[in-house]
């Protein structure tokens, strides 16, 4: 991760474990990037999380004041009124009905991770940031859950086993040189997968960041069917 990048983006972090809350911030903080806010409840974090327009909101999905979804109601809402920030999810419960909700249909500035990645202190910083800049990070429990009890869904049928995979792993928010390394191919296979795959959903040749989150909604949506 660039560390310049991660000093220019802005925090706001939700959760109620006020010994998780200040953990996630210290990692946060110790990568370089500033954490503006912090709440315990779902409320004050709409509140400061408005106030303070951070890149980047991290937050719980079971918070008070009722201890049901609210986390992800406020991150939702937050979605909403600034369409501009981005989203990570922490939660310990892989229901991909979470990430979906969060999701709709709109993948840019999305992140979805189970708690315990958070161990893992340059996946989940990397994530943060990447998401900050409109990416995407999808827990990979999450996407396999999505797509295997179910089958390939028919929107995707035209597209092989090897770029199906590509194409979850692009939902994990990884970059060509990371699936190179998850699925052990080239970084110029990876390459030919995900041109085929643009060119199999008839995404428009436009900028390829751009068609790699059209690619990753589409990956999301074909979900609901």
């Amino acid at each position: 991760m660039d560390s310049s990048a991660a000093r220019a983006v802005r925090v706001s972090v939700g959760e109620d474990d006020l010994l998780l809350r200040k953990g996630v911030v210290r990692v946060l903080s110790d990568a370089g990037l500033d954490v503006v806010a912090e709440a315990g409840d779902a409320v004050e974090l709409l509140n400061v999380t408005l106030a303070y327009r951070p890149d980047v909101a991290v937050v719980d999905i079971r918070m008070p004041p009722h201890q049901g979804d609210d986390g992800l109601k406020a991150a939702i809402e937050l979605r909403h009124r600034l369409p501009g920030m981005g989203v990570v999810i922490l939660t310990q419960y892989d229901d991909p009905e979470y990430a979906l909700a969060l999701i709709d249909d709109r993948a840019e500035g999305v992140g979805f991770l189970l708690k315990e990645r958070v161990g893992d202190v340059h996946d989940f910083t990397d994530a943060v940031v990447r998401v900050a800049h409109g990416g995407s990070a999808l827990d990979p429990t999450i996407v396999a859950r999505m797509v295997r009890p179910h089958g390939v869904p028919p929107e995707l049928a035209l597209l092989t086993h090897r770029e199906l995979a590509v194409l979850e792993a692009m939902a994990e928010g990884q970059s060509n040189f990371g699936i190179a390394r998850t699925l052990l191919i080239s970084n110029a296979a990876v390459e030919k997968h995900v041109t085929s795959i643009f060119r199999k959903l008839d995404l428009a040749p436009e900028s390829s960041s751009h068609r790699r989150v059209q690619a990753v909604v589409r990956f999301f949506t074909t979900q609901r069917s």
